[in-house]
């Protein structure tokens, strides 16, 4: 005789419209993040697919509105801005041009689509001529000396009307001295997303060639996260908040979803997670050999983020989630 008064999981299993009905997490548009890359060029056709990073480019400022416009109409909400310089130097002046690449961007979409999200990368690397986040002496990147840069590019993105800064260097102190030259300039209201846990990882290889933003020399581990180390995730936390983040943000995502699991925990402010260009990748190669469904996996890895406790995920496939949400 089968016993009968065992758990029965499956009856809530039934159906597809029963699944959904008690259903723990859930992507929606408004959780998504899109990068996008942004080069500065007088081609407004120019449109250069990203080798290693298939259906990714970089676009001109006109390519760029085309493509925003397409996720708008899917129903893209929010999109973080990388820029490509025409000219780089050694302390990344065009970072904090007011008429740098993403400040132009920045204009643009915030003029077409007010009620986009723009959210603005700051940082140094994608502008300096040796591919480092900082001021270089002796071939150190100095930490101090930097801050007062990462705070003009900030307040340079805010004026150009970015809606949120974030900033992604992981110099020690730059939340602080960020947050004190918005106040100074007048955008107190200007919200800091700060890459608060930001490994030092091998995933970044296909973002390096998107942003051209490879180091010319060493490398990053001086200045981001030792992989091995979770406390020291906590401790950096606890940091930006203290200096006045308002979002804090896990990079990468799914290799770093204990730690994503950790800040969700300990800290009630929101969270967002980055689904970095190797992630991406990866999942693109696969699904191209035809080893896995890709439209199931990259539904399934993000659900994984809002599992371990993102409230947003920036992620690559943005544009195409939002289309199987529409769809």
């Amino acid at each position: 005789m089968i016993p009968t008064d065992f758990f029965r999981g499956r009856r809530l299993r039934n159906s597809l419209t029963l699944r959904q009905l008690v259903r723990e997490n859930e992507i929606t548009a408004n959780d998504l993040i899109m990068p996008y890359f942004v080069a500065e060029t007088d081609d407004v056709s120019f449109m250069k697919e990203i080798s290693s990073m298939p259906g990714q480019y970089q676009l001109s400022l006109e390519q760029l509105k085309k493509k925003v416009g397409e996720a708008v109409e899917n129903g893209l909400k929010s999109c973080i801005l990388f820029g490509i310089p025409a000219e780089k130097d050694a302390v990344g002046s065009q970072a904090y041009d007011d008429a740098g690449i993403v400040q132009k961007a920045i204009r643009m979409l915030k003029d077409t689509w007010p009620e986009l999200v723009v959210c603005a990368d700051t940082c140094l690397c994608e502008y300096t001529s040796h591919g480092h986040c900082g001021i270089v002496k002796n071939d150190y990147v100095v930490n101090d000396p930097t801050l007062n840069l990462l705070a003009k590019t900030a307040v340079a993105q805010a004026r150009a009307g970015a809606d949120i800064v974030a900033p992604s260097d992981m110099m020690d102190g730059r939340v602080a001295a960020i947050r004190a030259a918005l106040d100074d300039a007048g955008f107190i209201n200007t919200p800091i997303m700060s890459y608060a846990v930001k490994y030092a990882s091998s995933f970044y290889g296909p973002f390096r060639e998107a942003a051209e933003s490879s180091p010319q020399f060493g490398d990053r581990k001086t200045y981001q996260m030792d992989p091995p180390n979770s406390r020291e995730a906590m401790r950096e936390a606890v940091a930006d908040l203290e200096e006045g983040a308002d979002i804090l943000m896990v990079k990468p995502g799914m290799p770093y979803l204990d730690i994503l699991r950790q800040v969700r925990d300990n800290f009630d402010t929101p969270v967002a997670a980055y689904q970095v260009s190797g992630e991406y990748s990866m999942i693109k190669a696969a699904a191209q050999n035809g080893w896995i469904d890709e439209e199931g996996v990259v539904m399934e890895a993000l659900v994984a983020f809002k599992r371990a406790g993102a409230d947003l995920i920036l992620t690559y496939f943005t544009e195409d989630v939002l289309k199987t949400l529409k769809r």
